[in-house]
């Protein structure tokens, strides 16, 4: 099978920390302007839906900014943080079971300097400068709001078989910038490849 090939729709319709620690390795397929734009998933967070007060959907709250969550898994849930940045997201799980993978940070495989010119940067990139957060990740492979509620199949926007990485490669630690999260904070639901340059900032701490 391609490492091209796009996940099936029963990859996503799984518990969403096991969806999670299954992207890493897998590619994001970007077309754009005939060109393509490949990355390599190499960080995640999972986010439970209802019962966890990290996520947009605590308490089951259905808005127009969240609705996506809500859908089938299998389709893209792009949301805007701080007024400026886009961020990729998995749904996952069943229609109603508002589940979702953050896609925190991923490795350039194709299209490099079509990625740094995106970013804007002025000198030679380093690991994590291209898509190392899930802004950054977002601007280098030009993903917006127009993919909200988008098939992870879709032409111009695709998760893709990649490169899986092995269960001992996996390290896991708590969420970025959830504090106010109460205990939720605390949960082991990012996910990282072990040793990855290009996995974004604090590093990951290994759960205990």
């Amino acid at each position: 099978m391609s490492r091209l090939t796009a996940l099936p729709l029963k990859f996503y319709l799984r518990p969403c920390e096991e969806v999670a620690a299954d992207l890493l390795g897998r590619y994001i397929c970007r077309r754009l302007n005939g060109s393509r734009l490949v990355a390599r998933i190499v960080e995640t967070e999972a986010y439970l839906g209802e019962g966890d007060r990290a996520s947009h959907a605590w308490h089951g709250r259905v808005t127009r900014r969240n609705a996506t969550l809500f859908e089938r898994g299998g389709c893209a849930y792009v949301f805007l943080i701080y007024g400026m940045y886009d961020c990729l997201n998995a749904v996952t799980g069943g229609a109603g079971e508002p589940t979702a993978v953050l896609i925190r940070a991923a490795e350039p495989i194709q299209g490099a300097a079509e990625m740094e010119k995106r970013r804007r940067l002025r000198r030679a990139a380093r690991p994590g400068d291209l898509a190392g957060g899930p802004g950054k990740l977002c601007q280098a492979l030009a993903i917006d709001r127009a993919f909200d509620g988008a098939p992870l199949r879709h032409a111009d926007l695709r998760l893709t078989e990649g490169e899986p990485v092995d269960a001992r490669e996996v390290v896991s630690g708590p969420r970025v910038g959830v504090d106010y999260a109460g205990d939720a904070a605390a949960w082991p639901l990012r996910f990282a490849v072990a040793g990855n340059l290009h996995v974004s900032k604090p590093p990951v701490a290994r759960n205990a």
